[in-house]
């Protein structure tokens, strides 16, 4: 391969990465929820981008981009990668960004240095993933997969009240005469993240091939009481919910701590009404995010902690609701697409290992409807979802040349039956 070309395909994904990390509602980190206008202003930007390559550019109903390299061939099925462009709030520049841009590089490296490919290549910049506006996850795989229809976009709201519905008309999306969102044209799906864990950088490894995607389940808990003065309401009197949803989230982290690795359970949003300092909270809502690597483990963790819940909530004298919205089981990576990444990581002396991820991806919803895999590069001291996020260069390049090659294997090769 041509080092010089693969150096400009390596500074194109750097370049790819700051110009991305500039579309933020927020300064000091990424914010680019769903439809809002800094999210669709990166969605442009990467079109713009994968057409000054030479890509095919077109965008479905739901606002996942693509770009695509039509093969040689009569096979009608193409290799898709790619990951999400929507962050959390004040997130780092990687997360989801690295998997876009790096494929984007990818496709420019091999075009020019291959040409035409005989199988279909097409990377995908995901409209969502995270979940960080709408009470859903994995909102642009989930329509590629059959698993959400836009249709029913109306019956979701964001914390402002706002429909996705109607955000998503106001992105320039939600369309009937815009492109089908479901694919039943992929040979295969590949996904290149970072970590967003300590794993690969302390036990010195380049390269983490991901066997499995953990199961995990959220809720959202909201524990209603009374509100009243804070002044003349006696303690012995009172029905807090905040104190309520207090000792409920601490009691989370206890169980969470008694029932041990690989378990972990994360209490992230909460909000309170009427939420003024001279006034009893009346309700607290919350929300929990519990992961384990066995299903079976993972329920059984979650129907005691709800039982623990209703007794909390009896004992004080309050009312608990609660709603299981995500509820995703494990997922197994395709063995032969594994098989072919770690052959790549030999080839090209990278220390590698297999390996579980307990964060949620796309790729455990693509597996449902075609071959897929994992990569993951190492996280500086294993922080994700913040401004401290951060990959190395080497770590970036050393993903780059996994992908690529991968790519080259799928679509140049046909290394798919």
């Amino acid at each position: 391969m041509n080092e010089a070309i693969k150096k400009e395909a390596v500074e194109l994904m750097l370049e790819l990465l700051e110009e991305l990390a500039s579309f933020s509602a927020d300064q000091g980190g990424v914010t680019r929820l769903l439809y809002t206008e800094q999210w669709r202003s990166a969605q442009r930007h990467v079109s713009e981008r994968m057409r000054s390559l030479g890509l095919q550019v077109y965008a479905d109903r739901v606002g996942n981009v693509y770009g695509r390299l039509p093969g040689s061939s009569q096979e009608p099925l193409a290799v898709l990668t790619g990951s999400h462009i929507d962050t959390v709030r004040m997130g780092g520049k990687f997360d989801g960004a690295y998997g876009v841009a790096a494929a984007i590089a990818a496709f420019f490296l091999l075009k020019k240095t291959y040409g035409k490919p005989k199988r279909t290549l097409e990377v995908v910049s995901l409209a969502e993933e995270e979940g960080s506006r709408f009470p859903l996850s994995y909102w642009g795989s989930g329509n590629i997969t059959g698993i959400y229809d836009w249709n029913n976009a109306g019956q979701y709201k964001d914390s402002e009240g706002v429909a996705m519905a109607d955000a998503m008309r106001a992105a320039g999306f939600g369309l009937a005469e815009q492109p089908d969102c479901v694919r039943r044209d992929l040979a295969a799906y590949i996904e290149l993240h970072i970590e967003q864990g300590v794993t690969l950088e302390r036990m010195e490894q380049q390269i983490g091939i991901v066997e499995t995607i953990a199961s995990q389940k959220r809720f959202t808990v909201t524990v209603t009481g009374a509100a009243n003065h804070a002044g003349t309401t006696p303690m012995t009197m009172r029905k807090d919910a905040m104190t309520g949803a207090a000792e409920m989230i601490l009691e989370l982290e206890k169980k969470a701590f008694r029932y041990g690795e690989p378990l972990v359970a994360t209490a992230g949003k909460i909000e309170a009404a009427p939420n003024m300092p001279n006034v009893i909270p009346g309700s607290v809502t919350f929300t929990l995010d519990i992961r384990h690597g066995n299903e079976k483990e993972l329920s059984l963790f979650c129907n005691h902690l709800i039982d623990t819940y209703k007794e909390i909530a009896t004992r004080r004298a309050l009312k608990l609701d609660y709603e299981l919205w995500m509820n995703a089981k494990p997922v197994q990576m395709d063995a032969q697409l594994t098989a072919n990444i770690e052959d790549i990581c030999k080839e090209q002396r990278l220390p590698y290992r297999r390996m579980v991820s307990g964060a949620g991806h796309d790729a455990q919803l693509f597996q449902a409807v075609c071959p897929a895999a994992m990569v993951f590069i190492p996280s500086k001291d294993g922080i994700s979802h913040s401004p401290e996020e951060y990959s190395s260069p080497r770590s970036l390049t050393a993903g780059f040349g996994v992908l690529t090659a991968l790519l080259y294997k799928l679509a140049y090769e046909e290394g798919l039956p």
